[in-house]
């Protein structure tokens, strides 16, 4: 009778079983439930200013990733990561509006994807550059070298040299139809949508893979306590320059996104507050989990946009509150911060983590 009835549960003989993508039946239909609604229910479902809201939150997502990487798995703390989605954006940029590509690639709409690959990797290696520290200092001197990155990359080598390119002065302009994959122009909010749903995914599929590999097991190691890391055999500088290498080279990709979805690129749109934004997106959403990089994206776009909207009624009466609006976006980044290391300090991506033990062990939840 042994053989016939057994214990319910799942039960794994190996390291792959355990680590392997589909747990269970179970989780593989939620996972493909999920991506039906990501790709299929809310770009045909939800009106375009929601289209255009979902684009944001994944464009936050993937700006956050490499920050989860370098803070919640290596324990690098950064500050200046908006640095390298700007040399992301700004490399993809020019590669489209200066670089010299072959007819051929042009009318097969290759100029762009192949424009975010070299982005990524040249994002990637500018990290490293400011990564190098990373092996002398740590902590409180490392968050002051990553702030220098985005001081020097994004306030002076951007502003002062690269957005001059072509005597454009301080922005380069995207005419309609210069962002084409294949046959497609990406000039709609779906097209945006389902360009940073594609980028997205293959994203948490990059990192997913990496944290169950011996690189990810590495980073962990080092951010638990390096010394006893480095006294198992780990080469501790070759893993903090890979993870900032793999952290700009996410960053690259997410900046080399954002040109498709504005008409003129400036150094504007990567400020110093982007970086603390992404810091502040992953201690709401979860510190050390793929899924609080995008439960903190969800959670701080939408409240933005939900306090955007309260506010235009209002302005009727109070017209000062639309020009103070950044005062008021600004606030509410703090509040929510202070309110979320008080009552919820490990994230948004543990509560739910809870809720799934509660919904599998239930009605034995206890």
């Amino acid at each position: 009778m042994s053989g016939v009835w057994l214990p319910c549960g799942d039960y794994h003989q190996d390291y792959s079983q355990d680590q392997g993508w589909w747990q269970s039946n179970f989780i593989k239909g939620k996972m493909m439930l999920l991506l039906a609604i990501v790709f299929l229910g809310i770009p045909l479902l939800a009106s375009e200013y929601w289209v255009g809201v979902s684009t944001m939150i994944g464009y936050t997502a993937m700006g956050a990733l490499g920050v989860q990487l370098l803070i919640g798995y290596t324990g690098l703390i950064t500050l200046g990561h908006a640095a390298f989605l700007a040399v992301g954006a700004y490399t993809s940029t020019l590669l489209v509006l200066q670089f010299p590509w072959p007819k051929l690639l042009i009318n097969w709409g290759l100029a762009y994807p192949i424009s975010i690959i070299v982005a990524a990797v040249v994002a990637g290696f500018w990290s490293v550059l400011f990564g190098l520290p990373s092996a002398k200092v740590k902590g409180f001197y490392l968050i002051l070298t990553t702030m220098a990155a985005q001081f020097i990359t994004v306030d002076f080598v951007i502003t002062q040299y690269v957005s001059k390119i072509g005597g454009r002065g301080q922005a380069f302009s995207l005419p309609p139809g210069t962002i084409k994959i294949g046959p497609s122009i990406i000039d709609t909010e779906v097209e945006r949508y389902y360009l940073m749903a594609v980028l997205l995914s293959l994203m948490v599929i990059i990192m997913a893979n990496l944290f169950r590999s011996r690189v990810g097991r590495a980073w962990v190691a080092i951010r638990d306590n390096d010394i006893a890391a480095a006294a198992l055999g780990i080469n501790i500088v070759w893993y903090k320059l890979l993870a900032f290498f793999v952290a700009g080279f996410l960053g690259g990709i997410a900046g080399a996104f954002w040109v498709s979805n504005t008409a003129a690129l400036s150094p504007e749109h990567f400020p110093w507050f982007w970086s603390l934004w992404l810091v502040g997106v992953i201690l709401i959403g979860g510190v050390g989990s793929i899924h609080g990089a995008i439960f903190g994206s969800i959670f701080m776009v939408v409240i933005m946009e939900l306090l955007q909207m309260a506010v235009i009624p209002l302005s009727e009466y109070y017209p000062q509150l639309l020009i103070k609006f950044a005062y008021i976006k600004e606030s509410a980044f703090g509040l929510a911060i202070v309110a979320f290391l008080i009552y919820e300090p490990n994230g948004l991506a543990y509560r739910w983590w809870q809720i799934k033990n509660y919904f599998n062990l239930w009605p034995f939840s206890y």
